[in-house]
């Protein structure tokens, strides 16, 4: 039997319950509107208190016990004692020029050639027309005693513009700014002239030599705690279970409200509602005032709760009809009247 009634009054459920005495089950949410109109209209009936508000009211009291601990969630920071300063060591690919290589081996044969020819007695001039190289790389092949001395200089590790701020971004990269625009601004300010691919180029360098570490964990949430705690544990993923474990390790507050959360989810799957007291009486016997709030609770309404938490009945189905209804207001813009949203209501069922 479907019916769609102008209020939820005491006096409009009861009448309505009154004309219908062969309602046999009521199954509701913990609201003392219906428990009284349902004692009126129907005293013979069962009263069954709805899982899932039951549920809902419970996360509703773990949050607020999570909410009173969330200064002792985030993991502790460790102590350490004398922490020396972070320094970034380049490789030596980065750090200092390279001294192999097809350019550093034609900078040794030019070197031995220009020398050979030197001590024949001949020219500059003719040393450059003969090896085919300008008078100014003769020169300086002719005045370096060892071909490494050239290749420590501009043949191979040239100087940069940027090398009076690569000591700001090396010490910026390894606090963690890895980003080259950033990087870039920072350095212009202190007066770097040049352009910003410049440090793009050494930045990419950089992050090739020093692969970024995996971010540091979030630190949970209040919301996320409560999740886990009210959570099946064989659907948390292992990252979330480690988590939470570590949480109840530190929280004896919230350890202690997870075991009843997980006493009341047996209760509820296996239709355990004959133990109901003795749950009520354990986390009364608790220090977690949220959840033993929650507990005295039940008792006014005792009976249809252990009902709920014993029989089949659910108002899950009624819920899916409420948002019909809901929907089908919205369709008429809250402009139709009580009749005609009955009628449509009714014969959408």
């Amino acid at each position: 039997m479907v019916d769609l009634l102008p209020d939820r009054t005491v006096e409009t459920v009861s009448a309505w319950l009154a004309a219908h005495p062969r309602v046999q089950v009521i199954c509701r949410d913990r609201s003392g509107t219906y428990a009284d109109a349902g004692r009126l209209g129907a005293p013979d009936a069962i009263h069954v208190a709805d899982r899932y508000h039951l549920w809902h009211n419970l996360a509703e009291a773990v949050e607020k016990t999570v909410l009173q601990h969330r200064a002792l969630l985030p993991e502790p920071a460790p102590v350490v004692d004398d922490e020396p300063p972070v320094v970034l060591a380049l490789p030596p690919a980065i750090s200092s020029p390279r001294t192999t290589g097809r350019l550093a081996d034609r900078v040794r044969e030019q070197h031995a050639a220009v020398h050979a020819l030197l001590d024949d007695g001949v020219a500059l001039r003719t040393i450059a027309q003969q090896l085919g190289l300008a008078r100014n790389t003769v020169r300086r092949l002719a005045r370096a005693t060892e071909p490494d001395e050239l290749l420590v200089g501009r043949w191979t590790g040239r100087a940069s513009i940027l090398d009076p701020y690569k000591p700001n971004i090396d010490q910026r990269f390894s606090q963690g700014l890895t980003n080259a625009r950033q990087l870039f601004e920072e350095i212009q300010q202190r007066g770097y002239p040049g352009k910003e691919q410049i440090v793009r180029k050494y930045v990419h360098r950089l992050r090739n030599a020093f692969p970024r570490q995996d971010p540091p964990r979030r630190k949970p949430s209040v919301r996320d705690v409560t999740r886990w705690i009210t959570r099946h544990p064989d659907r948390l993923n292992a990252d979330d279970a480690q988590r939470l474990k570590e949480i109840l390790a530190r929280v004896p507050a919230l350890a202690a409200t997870s075991e009843h959360v997980r006493a009341f989810a047996k209760l509820m799957n296996h239709h355990r509602g004959r133990h109901l007291k003795q749950w009520i009486s354990a986390v009364q016997n608790d220090q977690v005032p949220a959840l033993a709030s929650f507990a005295t609770g039940l008792l006014p309404d005792l009976d249809a709760v252990v009902a709920g938490l014993s029989l089949r009945y659910s108002s899950g189905a009624v819920e899916g009809h409420n948002n019909k209804i809901k929907m089908l207001k919205r369709q008429m813009f809250g402009r139709a009247g009580f009749d005609l949203l009955r009628l449509r209501v009714l014969h959408s069922a």
